[in-house]
Parts: C-alpha cells; structure tokens; sequence
C-alpha cells in the first residue's frame, strides 16, 4: 500500500495557568506502510482527557511529560488498513495511546495498542465508558475505595466521564449516591443517571456552601468519597466523612492550572481522628480488572442499568478546542473528537 499522509498536533509551548489554542501546532507527517510486525491504522475517534494537562508541565510524574514538537500522546480508536502482525487484519478495530493523529504505523505495542472485543457497543464508547475512563471509574469505586451496598457515596465532577459512571455503578451496587455538578443542566443529567441528590456547586459558591449542601444530602455523613476535583470539594468531603469512610483519589482538576501556591484542606488534621483511608490512584495499576470490567460494563449497558453521555466535536481540527473545553465545562460526559 501506498503512503499516507496523517494531520497530527504537537504541543508548541508549555501551558502557563490554563491553555491556550496557540500552546498547540498542527502538522502534516507521512506515515509509511507497515514494515514487519507493523500495522496501519487510520483513526476514527481521539479522546482528550483532563489527565493530558499534567503531561504539559516539564517534571517527572507516573508518566513521561509531553515533549515540544512531538505529537500528543492519547487514546484513539480505529481500523487496520494494513497489517504486517500475525495477530491483526485488515478492518480490525484497535484502540490505541497513538494519540491526536488521523494514521500512523507502528508495531502494535509501541502505542499500547490492543484489538478490541465485539461486545455490541459503538466504536467510541471504547473512548469513554468502556475504556480508560470507564476503567478507572470501576476500578475506583469497586476496590480502590472498597464500595459495600449500603454506603452513601459523594462523587465531584459527576457529570464528567469517570464520575458519571461512578454514580452508576454505586447505584447498581444499592448505594445512596451524592453527585456535584456544576449548573442546572448537568445537575439534571446526574440525577437522570439515578443521583439521589445533586449539588449545584456553582449555586453553592464556595467552600461553606458546599459544606452545608453536601450535609443537607448526607445527614449521617458520608462513607465514600470519589474525588475528580479536590480543592474545596475535598475539604467538604473530610467535613462530612464518617469515621473510617474512604477516599479514591481519581484527580483534582481544580489545581491542575493553578499557578500560585496551592494549600491544602485546612481541616486535613480530622484524617487521622477519623481515621480515613484517602488512597491516589492509576489506573494503569488496575489493568487486570479490565477482563471482568468488559463483561460488566457490556451486560449493564445493555440492560439499560448503565447510561452514557458524549460530548462531540467534529474533525481533527477541533482537538485542541475539546481539551480547552474540558476546564470550562463545556463536556457532558466523555468529551471526544470524531475524525473525517
């Protein structure tokens, strides 16, 4: 097969507080045809994730940072055009961590990439609800923080991708389920999602507001917390736990663009007085749970337990706009970008 050309963005300059579209730089890149053990793919999906914010900055963290010039890392799904692998074949679908490009070539593991099973779900949501977001949803809740049926479970950032799968699974496993979001209409999504309560945290505005919001819902504390945000939400979230209550650390966007000092929770002394689990995690560390997540994920979606929103943005021009939109609230669900 001939060559083919693939669009590819590159981070041009390390972000200074929240990015900007000129942090970023389109570039066209042959892509050769597969030599041995290589296949061709051409993507259909990219997905931007908050994560990918944490990879801008020049330091060391539990993944290599972004490179200037280089193309950005990310999960991608798509077809094989061409293979030179024993294990795949033409039209396979693969996901992969080749990033925000529309072709490339490569030998399957040098990009994480994996074919993936037919389950009956729309190639995207490999992107989102069954993939790394869903993942790391399900490994969050179910072991990280050791959900029993009967918890009450607080989860920020519960209209975003991993927390609105966070409410659902909880619910399945006969939880009381606290979800914050920010204005009316993602409010409505959680509780659509079977949230028992939603707080507006906007409508709160701040710290005590959301202290008083999250005790209103969860009179007797809370046993769970599930942390997309940080800052003020985990201070309420310490405020309201109950003794021995566990805390999956998942992310904590409220600093991720933060230039100044960032400061702790001021009341982070009631960790030790009730004696509160608060663990980080990967969710690369989980990767043997992803057999059973699969199996899940597929029977709960078809059974209607399990709900999923997608916020799309047409073209592989669009990528640096969906990730800016990730830290203003414009996605519902997984945000993704859908290649021409």
């Amino acid at each position: 097969m001939a060559n083919m050309t693939s669009t590819e963005w590159a981070l041009a300059e390390r972000p200074v507080g929240t990015p900007k579209l000129s942090d970023f730089q389109k570039k066209t890149v042959d892509v050769a045809a597969p030599g041995d053990g290589e296949i061709q793919v051409k993507n259909d999906w990219i997905s931007v994730d908050p994560y990918m914010r944490g990879r801008m900055y020049d330091r060391e963290s539990y993944v290599p940072p972004f490179q200037i010039g280089e193309t950005m890392q990310g999960g991608a799904v798509g077809r094989v055009a061409v293979s030179n692998h024993p294990d795949y074949k033409e039209g396979d679908l693969v996901s992969s961590m080749a990033g925000w490009r529309t072709a490339w070539t490569a030998k399957p593991e040098a990009v994480m990439a994996q074919k993936l099973p037919d389950v009956g779900l729309p190639e995207s949501a490999f992107l989102g609800i069954a993939g790394m977001p869903g993942l790391t949803a399900y490994a969050g809740i179910l072991r990280v923080a050791e959900l029993k049926e009967g918890d009450t479970v607080f989860v920020s950032g519960a209209a975003g991708a991993v927390g609105s799968t966070v409410v659902q699974i909880a619910k399945i496993k006969n939880c009381t389920v606290i979800g914050s979001a920010g204005g009316p209409e993602k409010c409505d999504f959680v509780k659509s999602l079977g949230a028992d309560d939603v707080i507006d945290y906007k409508a709160a505005d701040g710290l005590q507001g959301l202290v008083k919001a999250l005790k209103a819902a969860a009179p007797k504390g809370i046993d769970v917390y599930f942390d997309n945000v940080g800052g003020d939400h985990l201070t309420a979230a310490i405020e309201c736990a109950r003794p021995m209550a566990r805390f999956a650390e998942c992310g904590m966007i409220a600093q991720y663009n933060e230039t100044g000092q960032p400061t702790g929770p001021h009341n982070i002394i009631q960790v030790v007085g009730k004696q509160l689990k608060i663990q980080g995690f990967i969710v690369s560390t989980h990767a043997d749970m992803q057999p059973a997540f699969f199996k899940d994920m597929a029977e709960w979606i078809s059974s209607g337990q399990v709900k999923y929103e997608e916020t799309v943005m047409e073209g592989i021009d669009k990528a640096p706009d969906a990730f800016l939109g990730l830290f203003s609230g414009a996605n519902t669900g997984k945000m993704l970008v859908k290649l021409g």
